[in-house]
């Protein structure tokens, strides 16, 4: 029965993403059956790929079961939609649309509402696990005993059972701008990153880093910076990242000398920040276009994300470069990528000595430990930089993100054609939309518990008591609102999905920051950075761990390295706050002036400069302890001092 599961993902999985293509871009549907269309469709995927427990896979009764919700799914969002199109109006209950019958429900829209409920918690469940069900479940029961909190718990009223059903499933909650996004944005831009993959596109950019950092000192590690950091743009998963790209430069790392912690270390961190890599990005960036007020567009996200993007790598790439030079051999250093290695990461054989052997013998020996790089397949390039350019001419085009990425997708397709190393086919289409599937259903599923969270918000009125508890805390003092704000979402981002996190963040205290005079993009993307960081903030560090089990090392030594390599992480949200020149605004949200950019730029630069030194012990020569604790003191003043 396993297997027919299996099988029955493929035509769901194709089914959603044509779905999604046609409709984002040529709507039919009212939005609440497009999106109940959209959630139907993943959870079935969830339901069919994660069973109720993973002792359980095999067992039979819990196959009948996973049927059973899945028919069950079908039967919740099926009635939502046919309660809603106009075309099923003569089976309409009241003779009036679900939308219109808000306060005066059926007593089956109940019953259904309730039922849909559980489903999308059970599916949350067993997607990303417990902690985001958890969380829904408190903010529910917060809805139903409100009335029973104590005064610091923000008592209510409290509300009925129908009362929260109807909040929270049947009008708004779930079908509100979580799910929403993940329709419009976020699933179109998972498919496209399948596509490159199956045209071998994503290939090349490991293959162009390795070329670019060939002989360089710990070139594996900056290979690894560079490749994980261009496909987790395309991913928008720390730890789907670091799960691909780790598999392939955490042994090339261990093999030139790197601890496999550090290499674990330097691959989460470098993974963990791709979602903040334009123009791609991670889900909460496509957020932001729904959340933001005043309202920005998908071009403005894209330029005030790309100065903190450059200056995070940079400050990974030197952090690796300056730990290269101070902790490996540099013997090994320039080691080819393709050297066969022990278990333990040390080379197999000893370093030819040319002396020993004639020079033809020399060369033919040294020719067949160390054969010549692979040629870079230049049609995977051109399909590559084909999909970028064209996604980001049609965003300066004035084309909506959704309508931008159809269209690369389409150019991806064409381009690929003129090459049997890049054309996809038939199957390559329909495996680039299975594992786009098998990709965007987690998200699917927590966007929709989410949605639960934000129905209870809304309707209970804490969305509003909770920033106006915490503001004259910080009032005074917007340094501790920063701090009490990062140390949040990342607890939070412990247990949820970086995209989870930012919204549930964004909603609840985004509003903190924009009254205490935060430019309100700066304050969205400090909620969104620390998000991401919190995948390699120990001591749950997701990203992480993921390294850790591929490099076969200590958790918490690879926990502790991971946030050591994204240091520079922590302190940007602070300077892009402080100095918002740093994300190409003025002070006011609007344009800045081009010489405060230069100045705050070469300043937090700088700063970039001296952290990565003092983080890797390296300037020149090693560094006594003091002079790296001198040197971390320096560089939080270049960050931070005020511009005149």
């Amino acid at each position: 029965m396993k297997h027919i599961k299996q099988t029955l993902i493929l035509p769901v999985a194709v089914v959603l993403s044509i779905f999604i293509l046609a409709e984002v871009n040529y709507p039919l549907l009212k939005p609440q059956s497009a999106l109940a269309l959209f959630a139907m469709f993943g959870l079935i995927v969830v339901f069919l790929k994660y069973p109720l427990h993973p002792n359980l896979a095999e067992n039979r009764i819990c196959h009948i079961l996973d049927y059973g919700l899945v028919v069950s799914v079908v039967l919740c969002f099926g009635y939502v939609v046919i309660q809603t199109e106009p075309i099923f109006n003569r089976l309409w209950l009241k003779g009036v649309f679900l939308g219109e019958r808000a306060s005066d429900e059926h007593i089956l829209d109940f019953y259904v509402g309730g039922f849909g409920l559980l489903l999308i918690l059970e599916a949350t469940r067993r997607a990303i696990g417990l902690t985001l069900p958890l969380l829904a479940i408190a903010f529910l029961l917060y809805a139903y005993f409100g009335q029973f909190l104590p005064s610091w718990l923000f008592p209510h009223r409290g509300y009925s059972v129908q009362r929260i059903i109807s909040s929270t499933f049947l009008h708004g909650g779930v079908f509100g701008v979580a799910l929403r996004v993940m329709f419009t944005y976020v699933f179109l831009f998972v498919l496209f990153g399948t596509f490159l993959e199956r045209t071998g596109a994503t290939a090349y950019i490991l293959n162009l880093a390795r070329r670019i950092f060939g002989t360089s000192s710990g070139s594996p590690a900056k290979v690894a910076v560079i490749g994980s950091g261009m496909m987790g743009s395309l991913s928008g998963s720390a730890v789907a990242n670091t799960a691909t790209t780790g598999t392939f430069t955490i042994p090339l790392m261990r093999s030139v000398g790197f601890q496999p912690a550090i290499a674990g270390g330097i691959e989460a961190a470098a993974s963990s920040g791709g979602a903040l890599v334009p123009p791609i990005m991670g889900a909460a960036a496509y957020m932001m276009l729904e959340i933001v007020q005043p309202s920005v567009t998908y071009l403005e996200i894209i330029r005030a994300a790309l100065v903190p993007a450059v200056l995070y790598y940079t400050g990974l790439l030197l952090m690796v470069h300056f730990y290269a030079k101070r902790s490996i051999d540099t013997s090994s250093n320039t080691a080819h990528t393709t050297d066969a290695t022990k278990e333990n990461g040390e080379l197999e054989e000893p370093v030819l000595d040319a002396s020993l052997y004639p020079k033809r013998e020399y060369e033919q020996k040294n020719a067949q430990k160390n054969p010549p790089a692979e040629k870079l397949p230049k049609m995977q390039g051109v399909v590559f930089f084909a999909a970028f350019l064209t996604l980001i001419l049609f965003l300066l085009l004035g084309a909506t993100p959704f309508r931008a990425v159809s269209w690369s997708l389409l150019v991806i397709l064409v381009v690929s054609l003129f090459h049997s190393k890049t054309r996809v086919g038939v199957k390559g289409i329909l495996k680039a939309m299975e594992n786009a599937g098998h990709s965007g259903v987690s998200l699917i599923a927590a966007a929709s518990c989410v949605g639960i969270i934000l129905g209870v918000v809304t309707f209970t009125g804490v969305g509003s008591k909770l920033p106006s508890a915490l503001l004259p805390l910080a009032e005074t003092n917007l340094f501790l609102a920063l701090i009490l704000l990062m140390v949040s979402t990342i607890i939070l981002g412990m247990g949820l999905p970086s995209s989870v996190c930012y919204l549930l963040m964004a909603i609840l205290l985004g509003n903190v920051l924009v009254k205490l005079g935060v430019v309100p993009l700066a304050a969205h993307f400090f909620i969104f950075y620390f998000g991401m960081m919190s995948m390699v903030t120990p001591p749950v560090a997701l990203a992480a761990y993921t390294a850790a089990a591929i490099a076969d090392s200590n958790i918490m030594q690879t926990a502790f390295a991971a946030f050591r390599f994204a240091l520079v992480g922590f302190a940007l949200p602070y300077a892009f706050v402080l100095r918002p020149e740093l994300l190409l605004l003025g002070g006011d949200g609007g344009d800045p002036e081009i010489w405060r950019v230069l100045m705050t730029v070469s300043l937090t630069l700088a700063g970039t400069v001296v952290l990565a030194m003092s983080v890797a012990g390296y300037a020149f020569r090693n560094l006594r302890y003091w002079e790296r604790l001198a040197m971390f003191f320096a560089a939080m003043l270049l960050f931070f001092i005020p511009l005149p």
